[in-house]
């Protein structure tokens, strides 16, 4: 049996109150324990924690290496393309990953994936043009879709018994928002540094300012461009991801591989996983179901929540203290004395009018993405109580559909409202919606965290994991961010772009929450124990 004692070699008794690694030399099961939570709790946080630097830097980041100006063709077919490109070679490249996972190991997978992705994180606040930042967040993306899959199965086969796994489960992926927020006060504390001044982090705690070090391309690089502004805060908030590599150099010695992996890998009785075997008849409908709900959450992520970034220039009172400060610190007369210094220097009228867009975006850029960074701090602070409460439920109540109407059907109400009233009227009402779409919307992905081990036996478990997250999630889910963005550059409604898309935004997040809602009531009930 399972569990029981003898037969796993990381758990003494059936409960799995123990755990102990043979094969990592420890003999001390409660500290083997912690260390396989933190580093999976590490995981999780900076799986999102990579993710979500995207929204956060990406209307900068277009508009130094590209110059190009949000509401442009230019600007949404870039925006698009890095959304959706990282995400569609991070499914891909996933779904190899959940199939190795079942084939090499989950604990081997899940080390190289969290350093795969720190790596280009990292590089990619080296980036010269769009093209280098592209590449680079594709090899984020492939690392963090990896690393889900493996770190689920991985979990679920390292904790016997149920209601132990399910709360493992539950609570390390609850860091996942606790990633969201990182990376918030991050590109908080990024912006402020950048302009000098003192960071503002949570309940009114701020910290000293902090002279941050030029970002210069070592001169053997130098063939790869020209950095313009190494001071800028998007650079250094990209290669903040380096952070999660430096633990887990220190412990991967000490983690030990899934039992019942090694085990049948020994024996010789673990059988090859094939796509195919997804699409057989007993599980059929457990993939397309849960292949089609992932495609739903990641949906109302990324084509409303992670809009938010596009939203919070538009609001009326942020436009208020950016021509404010506009005009106090780059008045007319200094325009006109910049305008004719150009003239002098036989610059063209565009490149004139490029050099005034630039000053000006230098006032209104930070106070933009101060406001930005802080609503994103509210959501993920929103995400991380909605984590929590789905780590709570799943220690009384059966992971089922059922359980995801519990923030499904709130959503169908909130949503709407959130992005089509408060993203339409003032930064402060924004915050609060934001709260609830990230509660409603981040707890669901705690939940396929908790039901997807139980949907395919352990053979198939990495491989089928794999294709609903990452194919249904990152490849298709993921795209909704180049929709939201199309959507709203045709739609026919007199209005600024910001306003177009919380609209869009609005119907979105309702149409993929009512599909999820409908769905739910065929999802599958799990197939029993993860161990199985």
């Amino acid at each position: 049996m399972i569990g029981a004692p003898g037969a796993n070699p990381l758990g003494r008794n059936v409960n799995g109150m123990a755990l102990e690694s043979k094969s990592a030399g420890m003999g001390s099961g409660p500290f083997v324990t912690g260390l396989v939570c933190f580093i999976a709790a590490v995981g999780f946080a900076f799986d999102i924690y990579e993710l979500l630097m995207l929204p956060l830097i990406v209307r900068p980041a277009l508009m130094e290496l590209g110059d190009v100006r949000p509401g442009t063709p230019e600007f949404t077919m870039w925006f698009s393309l890095l959304f959706y490109v990282p995400a569609a070679a991070g499914g891909l490249i996933g779904l190899l990953g959940g199939y190795l996972t079942d084939r090499l190991g989950r604990r081997r997978v899940l080390t190289w994936s969290i350093l795969l992705y720190a790596f280009g994180a990292f590089a990619a606040g080296y980036s010269t043009n769009l093209i280098m930042l592209l590449l680079f967040r594709c090899l984020v993306f492939a690392g963090v879709c990896v690393e889900f899959v493996a770190a689920i199965a991985w979990l679920a086969e390292l904790f016997p018994d149920r209601r132990r796994r399910e709360i493992v489960l539950g609570f390390t992926q609850a860091f996942s928002s606790l990633g969201g927020l990182m990376v918030a006060l991050a590109a908080g504390i990024a912006t402020a540094w950048s302009a000098g001044r003192p960071a503002e982090l949570l309940f009114g705690i701020t910290i000293p300012a902090y002279a941050l070090p030029e970002i210069r391309l070592p001169a053997f690089l130098a063939f790869l461009g020209e950095i313009k502004n190494p001071h800028a805060d998007w650079r250094y908030t990209l290669m903040s991801g380096l952070i999660p590599a430096l633990p887990l150099v220190v412990i991967r010695p000490f983690l030990p591989e899934s039992p019942l992996w090694k085990r049948k890998r020994e024996e010789g009785t673990l059988r090859r996983p094939s796509i195919s075997d997804l699409f057989a008849r007993d599980l059929r409908r457990t993939t397309v179901i849960t292949t089609l709900m992932f495609t739903c959450s990641f949906a109302a992520a990324f084509g409303a929540i992670q809009q938010m970034q596009q939203i919070v220039p538009g609001l009326p009172d942020v436009r208020a203290e950016v021509d404010a400060a506009v005009a106090d610190r780059f008045p007319e007369s200094r325009r006109g004395a910049l305008r004719a210094a150009l003239e002098a220097e036989g610059r063209s009228d565009e490149s004139i009018r490029g050099a005034i867009e630039a000053e000006i975006r230098k006032i209104a850029g930070p106070i933009e993405q101060g406001h930005a960074a802080h609503v994103t701090k509210t959501q993920e602070i929103g995400g991380l109580a909605g984590r929590f409460t789905l780590a709570l439920l799943v220690t009384f109540l059966a992971v089922n559909g059922r359980l995801l109407r519990f923030f499904v059907v709130p959503g169908l109400v909130v949503m709407p409202i959130v992005f089509a009233y408060s993203g339409t009227r003032d930064v402060n009402s924004l915050e609060v919606g934001m709260f609830f779409a990230g509660f409603l919307t981040v707890g669901q992905f705690s939940f396929w965290g908790n039901y997807l081990p139980h949907a395919y036996p352990m053979r198939l478990r990495g491989t089928g994991e794999s294709f609903a997250a990452n194919i249904g999630g990152r490849l298709i889910g993921t795209c909704f961010a180049g929709i939201t963005q199309w959507i709203a550059f045709f739609l026919p409604l007199d209005a600024p772009y910001a306003t177009k898309v919380a609209y869009t935004a609005a119907g979105i997040a309702f149409t993929v929450y009512l599909v999820n809602f409908v769905a739910s009531f065929r999802l599958p009930d799990p197939r029993g124990d993860a161990a199985d």
